[in-house]
């Protein structure tokens, strides 16, 4: 059972908060979590680059001089990949570096994610987290207040809110997402998560449905 801590937008400690890790996941597979974030990665790469090859380098196709009698090595076009300005040998080809894991291994290394952040005290829960309006000023008197200025975090919400998201978006190293759009990658790369109660209550029925439908 781990007893977290819950504080209020000033950063005093106003209760705790009861949860057993296995409510999200029954263990921790470092592999799947490392086969995850590989996957993300992977997914973000452009697979832009390219390189020309001989074909398709300016240049006439003509023989530069004749085969025999000049007492130099026998030469063919001028956009051969040994003479510079030629095409490459071996060119490089645009090409898609994404995959997909399958859907219940993504969603189970998500909830591992975040139970490693529990785990390894890195997760702060916050009673309530909501803004009239966008207030960058007021979002960074939160973190200040909870000792998470400075530091990359991320803010866990239970639904998507627009003013959460527009008060913390120019605050470096500070991202917001709802919980549902949540995966390992986006939980592991911060060095925090801050997430309100409600959030937290919406991750743990996540992990038990989830364990339910596994069974």
């Amino acid at each position: 059972m781990a007893s977290l801590p819950v504080y209020d937008r000033s950063g005093e400690e106003v209760g705790s908060y009861e949860i057993e890790l296995s409510d999200l996941t029954s263990r921790i597979n470092k592999q799947l979590l490392h086969d995850a974030v590989v996957m993300y990665q992977a997914n973000f790469r452009l697979g832009s680059a390219k390189t020309k090859t001989r074909a398709e380098v300016s240049g006439s196709t003509q023989k530069l001089y004749r085969q025999k009698g000049t007492g130099n090595a026998r030469a063919g076009s001028r956009r051969s990949g040994v003479r510079r300005g030629g095409g490459h040998i071996h060119a490089i080809k645009p090409r898609d570096f994404s995959y997909r894991l399958p859907r219940k291994a993504l969603r189970l290394a998500t909830q591992m994610a975040i139970a490693s952040k529990i785990r390894d005290q890195e997760m702060i829960v916050i009673d309530e987290l909501s803004f009239s309006e966008p207030k960058t000023s007021e979002m960074v008197k939160i973190l200040v207040g909870l000792g998470l200025d400075g530091t990359s975090t991320l803010v866990a919400t239970e639904v998507q809110d627009v003013n959460v998201y527009k008060s913390a978006r120019n605050i470096g190293g500070v991202t917001v997402s709802p919980v549902a759009e949540l995966n390992a990658l986006s939980v592991l790369k911060p060095n925090r998560m801050l997430v309100t109660r409600a959030a937290l209550d919406a991750l743990r029925a996540g992990g038990q449905a989830s364990e339910t439908s596994a069974s």
